[in-house]
């Protein structure tokens, strides 16, 4: 027999190769011969899709793999397939074999499974169960748990990125702009001295003359101002810190009078607790954390708690500022009412706190640590026929690189971080640690997330609002998927790979979070649903929220300081602009901060939005059927966004799925 073979090379730029390809078919009644593909002309180029042409001496049956061999010819040259596709003579239908990776070094072999998927339970011939065996054993060899540092979720053992594995790399080199291009772009026109201050806040302007964005140049012209401030704790880079205020902190003693100014003149601060309009944004796990040490001078922290009021015409507004978690006579309790210069220096004070926690604690632990956790598991536990393999795998690209560059470069005892943050060096660590003493599974669910912190009601929180819309449309998509592949509770106990991969998840990835409350084990339809959920939430959605919009939140810096170089003050009348230049970040602390948000906040130059599956994992139709409508809910979802936000003159589209990643990237 004849069967004609399709071969798919990749798009990038090196994805093709010169080296030797052999394939050969295997089906339940035996093996093709072992064929070399060879057209005139040269194959497997770079975006080629080629036809071949494969021998059998009889009729192979139902095709269970096709074997891959790639040898060398004068260099060594890695490929990067697509997929292959087989025709059957006399037969309408054709095989599919999803690939997506990089077959790399000499005489390399690589075995596909037939693309539909298939749960452990599903197979039944020894040679596909001894295949996903092989496959997982291999796969555990290359990608192994570390323990970065205590008290901390595990990751992946590599020191950098260059210890990955070929099919966890980027693909693009485009995505790695060298931290000297980026100071370029800030520091150009500026004759820099490290350690020299701004003379006034008009001087950080010259550090806009080049990277601009419609919501930095707002945040630049409004960023005083008392419901600009408010309203970003509801749709900035940190959405997730304001809570309903029931009763006020005992560490906290604000009263009635210190803010009636703040109040409409009917009401007081006692019924306006009542009616759950007072909201609190309490920064405690700031407090204690030891301060960086910037060119042998110490940077300062603080760990403020800030009031906030649910106007009813000008929205949420701040009404109360302590800027240390210990009240006494050198922490006052700073008042819209203060002169202006104390007011908003304790304001700026609140943003500092921000940036360190969005940063470190909402951004990358909360969603990079977070999602490499599951993505470890899935390539130690789940082999690439598995159904959940197939749904996740889109939604993991490339994090493990990303993750592996943050420590590497962001993060390090000499990275970014040390250099211009406050909270860089021990600090970090510390802060990292404090977050996951605390760090739960629910929390983790938009739904109970909002209800936890009281803030269901809250006007023009948009975050939430999109939040709730995306969690529901990714819930039905993921609910769509299992249900193809899990027809009761049962079988979910039963699939011994899926409950390997959440015991790995579980006793491994998150053995050091001691409240996280995830089982180490799935029971229900339900419970295998929601983590799918939160996952793909978290890889799109929540990383969306907290990375894309740092640069409009942050180039403007006082309005969002990376560092502050002074303590914070304790005598509001003795607050001067000389003060307030001294002690937000120098001028080269500054082109840092511009420069480092425009680089993790812009788009990518591959970027895969939301929903978009470029890789074709599932190749039966009932699945691709789900997908389209996920797809058509998203598009749903877009448009619906795009409407509320129509004659806003700040609009929330950080959440629109065509802006979204499919997985955490950058």
């Amino acid at each position: 027999m004849e069967y004609k073979v399709t071969v798919a090379t990749g798009t990038s730029e090196y994805s093709g190769t010169n080296n030797y390809i052999y394939v050969t078919l295997v089906g339940e009644r035996g093996e093709s011969e072992r064929t070399v593909l060879d057209n005139p002309g040269l194959d497997f180029r770079r975006r080629a899709v080629d036809d071949y042409t494969v021998k059998s001496a009889a009729d192979l049956g139902p095709l269970i793999l096709v074997r891959l061999e790639k040898q060398k010819y004068w260099v060594e040259d890695n490929w990067f397939c697509l997929y292959v596709k087989v025709s059957v003579p006399g037969q309408r239908s054709s095989y599919t074999f999803p690939c997506y990776r990089w077959l790399v070094g000499d005489k390399v072999v690589v075995e596909l499974r037939e693309g539909t998927a298939k749960k452990i339970s599903d197979d039944t011939l020894p040679l596909e169960i001894s295949h996903r065996n092989a496959e997982l054993q291999e796969r555990q060899k290359i990608y192994r748990w570390l323990a970065w540092a205590p008290g901390i979720p595990k990751c992946i053992d590599a020191k950098s990125e260059a210890d990955l594995p070929q099919d966890a790399r980027f693909d693009n080199e485009n995505r790695c702009v060298p931290l000297s291009m980026l100071l370029e772009l800030s520091l150009k026109k500026l004759a820099i001295k490290f350690g020299k201050s701004w003379n006034d806040l008009d001087d950080f302007k010259r550090i806009f003359w080049k990277l601009r964005s419609p919501i930095a140049e707002y945040t630049m012209n409004h960023w005083k101002e008392d419901c600009f401030f408010g309203y970003q704790f509801l749709n900035g880079s940190n959405p997730r810190m304001i809570t309903r205020c029931k009763k006020l902190p005992s560490n906290f003693p604000v009263t009635g009078d210190m803010v009636q100014s703040s109040l409409i003149p009917t009401t007081t601060l006692k019924e306006e607790l009542k009616k759950g309009n007072i909201f609190l944004v309490d920064h405690a796990i700031m407090d204690g954390i030891p301060a960086n040490v910037i060119r042998d001078k110490t940077q300062h922290i603080a760990a403020p708690l800030c009031l906030l009021y649910e106007h009813p015409e000008k929205g949420l507004i701040p009404i109360a500022i302590q800027l240390d978690q210990k009240p006494d006579k050198d922490t006052p309790i700073f008042l819209p009412s203060d002169p202006p210069l104390a007011w908003l220096l304790a304001k700026m004070w609140v943003r500092h706190a921000e940036f360190q926690v969005f940063q470190l604690l909402s951004h990358l632990l909360r969603t990079h640590l977070l999602v490499e956790v599951i993505c470890v598991s899935t390539l130690r536990q789940l082999p690439a026929v598995h159904p959940i393999y197939k749904l996740l795998t889109p939604h993991l690209r490339y994090t493990l690189e990303i993750n592996c560059r943050g420590r590497t470069q962001l993060i390090s005892p000499d990275g970014i971080f040390k250099s211009v943050v406050s909270t860089g060096g021990d600090g970090l660590l510390i802060l990292a640690q404090r977050e996951y003493k605390v760090l739960t599974y629910r929390s983790l669910q938009p739904k109970f997330d909002f209800l936890d912190r009281g803030v269901t009601k809250l006007r023009d929180y948009f975050y939430k609002d999109h939040s709730m819309m995306l969690w529901d449309v990714i819930q039905n998509f993921v609910s769509g998927i299992v249900s193809l592949y899990y027809k009761s509770d049962s079988e979910v106990e039963q699939d011994s790979e899926l409950q390997a991969w959440i015991n790995d998840v579980a006793v491994e990835g998150f053995v050091d979070v001691p409240h996280f409350g995830l089982a180490s084990e799935l029971k229900t339809k339900e419970e295998l649903i929601t983590l799918l959920s939160v996952v793909i939430f978290t890889s799109t959605a929540q990383h969306a929220a907290t990375n894309n919009g740092q640069f409009d939140w942050c180039a403007w810096v006082p309005n969002t300081p990376c560092t502050m170089r002074h303590p914070p003050p304790t005598d509001k009348d003795a607050v001067t602009m000389g003060m307030i230049m001294d002690t937000l970040p120098d001028i080269s602390q500054s082109c840092v901060q511009m420069a480092i948000t425009w680089h993790l906040g812009r788009a990518q130059p591959d970027a895969i939005p939301m929903g978009q599956y470029v890789e074709q994992y599932f190749t039966e139709p009932a699945a691709l059927r789900v997908i389209d409508k996920f797809r058509k809910e998203l598009k749903e979802l877009e448009e619906q966004i795009i409407a509320q936000n129509e004659g806003l003159e700040l609009q929330y589209l950080y959440l629109c799925p065509s802006r979204m990643e499919n997985s955490i990237t950058i």
